[in-house]
């Protein structure tokens, strides 16, 4: 007898693959009483948005009744109700800059994410390497399996939201605002960087080796200056870094509409004593004022936090649902309100020209990655996270730069940014598993993939891309 079935087909294969998920044979943990998961090999959403809006994607059963002969031929039908087809889920990626940011990062391992800072929308969300998710359609083979699971680059992994990783200089815009609104420090504070900052019987060094002399906070945020803020987050306390990180998004799961989100990690004083039983001590507080030792965050954390510096200090949350054919968008995916954060604006600003002198001044970190037509022209940070110790018989010897290392030892590479400065509408992250400095890596896949969202936001109307709907074939 011949069987008619429908079967899931992926056109966009591991470009999508993280945010699409998969969908696989129903398991005996996926009953729910549904008359079509008893159906042999019948696919239920595994991961990503097809594990998220299963049930709707998954349609409804129909019952077909007939009354059957001895030898087992049908004689009449008895009676019919047919099913219902699943439904179409719209979402809010724009394929083309998806697909862009997926070739920009090349063979790299790591991450995009692309946000709408006001309605908090997701235009891309690319985690590479990725997978073919036709391959689990009809049951991926045990080689594939075992080659993906064996892979280093974690391909399985949605680095875009379940990829933890020190933030580094990304996190100093967190601990500006916590000194502005703790009153620690004000615009004019100085501090003069020699390159190095004794605490104690430790010496805390600034990535500059000779150093960056007497700074202010603008002047700080512009050159990465780690001495600054060494001596900014001594001052100000973990506790108040960690509220005002936690206010911008950090430490905690940002609610957007995907399995698999991690939390991060902000540490407190409360935090430590209570996983190690041992008290929080002031030079852990000046590796954190430069976003590293406890501190985790994920991408899509990292550019909800830039979102909401561009966009005045309001909590807009990301979101990949726009809507589901057939059913009321206020029920399947309102948009919250962006409350503010209650930060005051002179201290966003000054941040904001921080960024911004970053990208757009000569000798900023990013200045080399600079969008050169002035009205898409970007603010930004760079970051670069160490994955290792340097101990001070390197550092007297000589560092090893990141292309003497082994490729799993060398520093991430991280920038987030707005665009345009002006009048912010987008932010982005960007994260290259141990590419190396932030600046020469990432920022440049950063202008590359804000300058095409700016070009086709001045072009046309962006256009969502549908999510495939149980009819697919």
């Amino acid at each position: 007898s011949i069987e008619v079935g429908r079967s899931r087909f992926y056109p966009f294969g591991p470009m999508l693959s993280h945010t699409l998920g998969y969908v696989g044979a129903a398991s005996e943990a996926d009953q729910d009483g549904d008359p079509l998961l008893t159906l042999p090999n019948f696919p239920v959403g595994k991961d990503g948005i097809e594990k998220r809006h299963d049930l709707a994607l998954r349609g409804e059963a129909g019952a077909l009744e007939v009354e059957v002969n001895a030898v087992g031929r049908v004689v009449r039908e008895l009676s019919r109700e047919d099913g219902e087809p699943g439904r179409e889920v719209a979402l809010s990626l724009d394929l083309e800059v998806q697909r862009f940011a997926y070739e920009r990062l090349g063979e790299e391992s790591g991450s995009v994410v692309v946000l709408d800072v006001k309605t908090g929308e997701v235009l891309a969300m690319t985690s590479k390497p990725g997978f073919d998710p036709n391959h689990f359609t009809e049951g991926i083979k045990g080689e594939q399996w075992r080659a993906l699971m064996r892979d280093p680059k974690a391909p399985l992994i949605n680095k875009s939201i379940a990829g933890t990783y020190a933030p580094g200089s990304t996190f100093k815009m967190m601990v500006a605002l916590a000194a502005l609104e703790a009153g620690t420090s004000n615009p004019s504070s100085a501090v003069f960087c020699d390159g190095s900052f004794q605490f104690g019987d430790g010496t805390f060094h600034c990535w500059k080796k000779e150093g960056h002399g007497s700074l202010s906070m603008e002047g700080a945020i512009r050159n990465s200056c780690d001495i600054y803020f060494y001596e900014t987050a001594r001052r100000v306390g973990i506790d108040r870094i960690a509220a005002m990180a936690k206010r911008f998004g950090l430490g905690q799961q940002t609610g957007i509409d995907l399995p698999g989100e991690r939390r991060g990690l902000v540490p407190t004083q409360e935090w430590k004593r209570a996983t190690f039983g041992a008290p929080w001590h002031q030079g852990e507080s000046l590796i954190a004022g430069i976003g590293q030792g406890f501190l985790l965050a994920t991408p899509l954390q990292l550019a909800v936090m830039v979102a909401r510096i561009a966009n005045g200090g309001f909590s807009v949350k990301p979101r990949l649902t726009r809507g589901i054919k057939g059913i009321d968008p206020d029920e399947v995916a309102p948009v919250p309100v962006a409350e503010p954060l209650g930060i005051s604006t002179p201290s966003l600003e000054l941040v904001v020209r921080g960024m911004d002198g970053v990208v757009n001044v000569p000798g900023g970190t990013a200045y080399g990655a600079r969008i050169v037509e002035p009205q898409w022209a970007m603010a930004g940070k760079t970051g670069t996270s160490q994955v290792r110790r340097i101990t001070q018989r390197e550092r007297d010897t000589g560092v090893l730069k990141n292309e003497e290392l082994p490729w799993n030892q060398r520093d991430h590479a991280l920038f987030v940014c707005f665009a345009p400065v002006d009048a912010p509408r987008y932010a982005c992250a960007v994260i290259v598993e141990h590419g190396g400095g932030g600046s020469r890596v990432a920022a440049p896949i950063a202008r590359d993939v804000m300058r095409l969202v700016q070009e086709r936001e001045s072009a046309k109307p962006r256009t969502p891309v549908a999510g495939a709907s149980s009819d697919a074939t």
